[in-house]
């Protein structure tokens, strides 16, 4: 039960019989929980146009279980609306959050990190891979599957700039001294740079990309991303998109 406002967002929302709507919050001390806001279709509910995703929120709720019931809400101050690729961006973060989140786990650290990837994709529209790549990062740090980064997963040497790896999902880099080693190949100034969290050129988003696409599959399941199909039918043929660094253009 939360009776006092709390920061929050909304992940998703559904229309709920006649006038209510379903939602699946993301809160900075719940985690992510679902709530029923009753009225909100109708109008009479207080705050209907705050209850959209990527709209900072202060929320308060009844009940326990799955299933609360919203009993207030108000805004603590938007950001600009987002567009394009950045709106699309947004909604695969959201996206993330509803595949791998369970409800009523509190992940503070990963709150603020979503907080701070819609900062970013707000600021800086036309760039979201980067900011993709270190949420993801966050993401998989706070369900306890952290990257290892800095150093070479059975030697313990330090991770070299020039040298190519190939990552093993379950220990780490490791040197690529045979094609049979399962995993993605990237260089070692890839992995310096997702660790320093900075430094992102071409390849690097090309490389570090590829590598959190094989692991996040690991913990996705087969059931394809729905924000991935919403790209690929909304710049579908669209040239004047920038390739961004890399030939796959989806999140």
């Amino acid at each position: 039960m939360r009776t006092e406002l709390r920061p929050a967002y909304i992940l998703h929302h559904q229309p709920y019989r006649e006038t209510s709507l379903l939602l699946e919050a993301f809160s900075l001390d719940a985690g992510r929980v679902g709530l029923v806001a009753r009225g909100a279709r109708s109008g009479k509910g207080a705050g209907r146009g705050l209850l959209q995703p990527f709209v900072p929120v202060l929320l308060s709720w009844s009940g326990r279980g799955d299933l609360a019931t919203l009993t207030g809400v108000e805004g603590r101050g938007g950001l600009r609306p987002l567009s394009g690729r950045a709106l699309i961006s947004a909604f695969y973060l959201n996206e993330l959050l509803l595949r791998l989140l369970q409800r009523h786990d509190p992940h503070d650290e990963l709150f603020h990190a979503y907080e701070l990837a819609l900062q970013r994709l707000s600021a800086v529209p036309q760039q979201p891979e980067w900011t993709l790549r270190l949420f993801e990062k966050a993401l998989l740090q706070e369900l306890g599957y952290g990257l290892l980064l800095d150093h070479e997963a059975h030697s313990g040497d330090p991770i070299q700039p020039a040298r190519l790896y190939c990552y093993h999902v379950q220990q780490g880099p490791l040197h690529d001294d045979s094609a049979a080693l399962p995993g993605p190949r990237l260089h070692g100034a890839s992995l310096l740079a997702l660790d320093a969290e900075e430094g992102a050129d071409a390849q690097v988003l090309s490389e570090s990309k590829h590598l959190m696409r094989v692991i996040l599959a690991q913990y996705l399941g087969a059931r394809p991303l729905r924000s991935r199909e919403l790209f690929r039918q909304t710049f579908a043929g669209r040239a004047a998109v920038p390739l961004a660094h890399d030939e796959d253009q989806e999140p």
